[in-house]
C-alpha cells in the first residue's frame, strides 16, 4: 500500500524544549535582560514575524504548486527552514514574556556587584580578568560577557571593590579579589 506524503503530519518533535541546557533560566528565577538585550530580541522576534517566515511561506506555496514534493528541494527546505523560524519564534516569545527588563546604569557609579557590571578581578596567581555580568539570551563569552546564572557571576554578585570572593570548580577553589566594578552611564545601553 502507497500512502501519499501530502497525507503524512509531519512532526516538530522539539515543541516541548525550544532551549539548550545552558540556556534555561532557573526554575523560579526572572529571566533578567538588559534593555538593549530585550530590545535585540524583539527585534529578531518581529524580523521573523514580519519578514523572514512570510518570505519563507511564499517560497513554499510557490515550491508546492511545481508538482512532486517529494523531490522538491525548495519545498523540503522550505519546510524544514519553516520549522525552525516557528520554534525560534516560540523560543523568543517565551523569553521576552519571562524577561525582567534590568537598567544597570541605576547602579553607575556604585561599588558593589549587581545585574550589569562590568567587573574586574584578580585571581591568586596574579592573573586579572574583565567580565560583564548579562542576561542568559544576552551574554558573549568571546566578548567578555558571562550570564549571570553563570558560577563566576554568582561568586561574584553583591561583592564590592575591595573584596575577596570564594569560586568554586572542578579543579578546586580559587579565591577572586574585586577590583573594580563599573556601570554604563545612564542612557549608554539604550541603543545596544
Amino acid at each position: 500500500m502507497h500512502v501519499s506524503k501530502a497525507f503524512i503530519q509531519e512532526r516538530d518533535t522539539d515543541d516541548e524544549d525550544d532551549e539548550l541546557p545552558q540556556q534555561r533560566v532557573p526554575v523560579g528565577a526572572k529571566n533578567y535582560m538588559t534593555p538593549a538585550g530585550y530590545a535585540r530580541l524583539r527585534a529578531e522576534l518581529m524580523h521573523l514575524i514580519d519578514e523572514e517566515r512570510p518570505r519563507v511561506v511564499e517560497t513554499v506555496a510557490w515550491a508546492a504548486s511545481n508538482g512532486d514534493r517529494s523531490e522538491n528541494g525548495d519545498y523540503l527546505y522550505g519546510k524544514k527552514r519553516l520549522r525552525e523560524i516557528d520554534r525560534r519564534i516560540r523560543f523568543l516569545t517565551k523569553r521576552l514574556e519571562r524577561a525582567e527588563v534590568v537598567d544597570p546604569s541605576v547602579h553607575h557609579g556604585k561599588d558593589q556587584v549587581f545585574f550589569g557590571a562590568t567587573v574586574t578581578y584578580a585571581r591568586a596567581d596574579g592573573s586579572e580578568e574583565t567580565v560583564t555580568i548579562l542576561g542568559i539570551d544576552e551574554a558573549d563569552s568571546s566578548r567578555g560577557q558571562i550570564s549571570w546564572i553563570s558560577p563566576v557571576a554568582q561568586a561574584l554578585l553583591k561583592a564590592r571593590v575591595g573584596d575577596e570572593v570564594r569560586l568554586v570548580t572542578p579543579a578546586g577553589v580559587q579565591t577572586l579579589d574585586i577590583l573594580a566594578v563599573h556601570y554604563p552611564a545612564p542612557g549608554a545601553m539604550a541603543g545596544g
